[in-house]
């Protein structure tokens, strides 16, 4: 597969980019390291579940605002905003984005464990995958970095889990809270507005930077540093069951993404539902 007449006219100064699954290819430099922005959700929510597997807190216990729990975190549905801990709508109410819910979260972490999210998230996760240039060096819900090569690897662990219990993963693929409603930056109010345990779920969102070529069920996530992964579940009865997608770049999402990723994922979809 020719990976790279999909990304090499992009309108960036830097991509890289992987296909993992029954079919695969890379395209540019994939052990450059990138700025993931809020890409590394995914990791920091991969440790999360571990926490949860160890112990150290459970998805229904109270974490928040009043009346949340991990799970409203996780799911992007305890009111709070992006930047803030103020509950900007009630609990349960409305999806609203935040980076603020996996902040709180590691500050449980670190109060359960004595031990920095980062370091969890190295020590869990990164170094038993081999992800030697991936790091959490501030935020755990946007200042993550990572390369194509790394991210690869992770890849393969959401599509065949080893860290985490196979019924974790699907967890976390599965919609919570699944009559929200909630804005997806840059694509506008979706109604509902499917999400997992920290995982974006395609759903039937329009537009959306899946594009239109992936099964409802492929989860995922964006970041404004331009970069993205999706995967669609091993376990789905779609084509593209075991598939996954990254691409990274240095330019911040905006305009000149939309819809070039939106059309980009649906042709590289079609594609690859060819080579099955």
């Amino acid at each position: 597969m020719n990976l790279s007449k999909y990304f090499e006219n992009w309108p960036v100064n830097d991509v890289a980019a992987a296909v993992v699954g029954s079919t695969e290819a890379e395209h540019g430099d994939v052990d450059r390291i990138f700025h993931l922005m809020s890409v590394t959700k995914l990791f920091s929510a991969y440790a999360f579940l571990m926490a949860v597997e160890e112990g150290v807190f459970e998805l229904d216990q109270p974490a928040g605002p009043e009346g949340s729990t991990v799970r409203h975190l996780l799911a992007h549905a305890s009111g709070v905003g992006f930047a803030s801990r103020e509950q900007e709508r009630p609990l349960g109410e409305r999806r609203i984005y935040s980076s603020a819910g996996f902040e709180w979260l590691a500050d449980i972490l670190e109060e359960e464990t004595g031990i920095a999210m980062r370091h969890y998230a190295r020590d869990g996760v990164f170094r038993p995958l081999g992800m030697d240039d991936t790091a959490i060096y501030g935020s755990p819900g946007h200042d993550g970095r990572s390369t194509v090569a790394d991210m690869e690897k992770f890849a393969r662990e959401l599509l065949q889990p080893t860290l985490l219990h196979e019924s974790t993963v699907r967890e976390a693929f599965t919609p919570q809270f699944p009559e929200l409603r909630g804005l997806v930056p840059g694509y506008g109010m979706q109604k509902p507005c499917p999400w997992g345990l920290g995982f974006e779920i395609r759903g039937r969102k329009a537009p959306h930077w899946m594009g239109t070529g992936v099964p409802e069920e492929t989860v995922g996530h964006f970041g404004m540093a331009g970069t993205y992964l999706w995967a669609v579940p091993s376990w789905s009865d779609h084509e593209l069951a075991g598939t996954a997608a990254i691409c990274l770049t240095n330019r911040q999402f905006g305009n000149w993404a939309k819809p070039l990723w939106e059309d980009t994922n649906t042709s590289l979809a079609d594609e690859l539902l060819t080579l099955k």
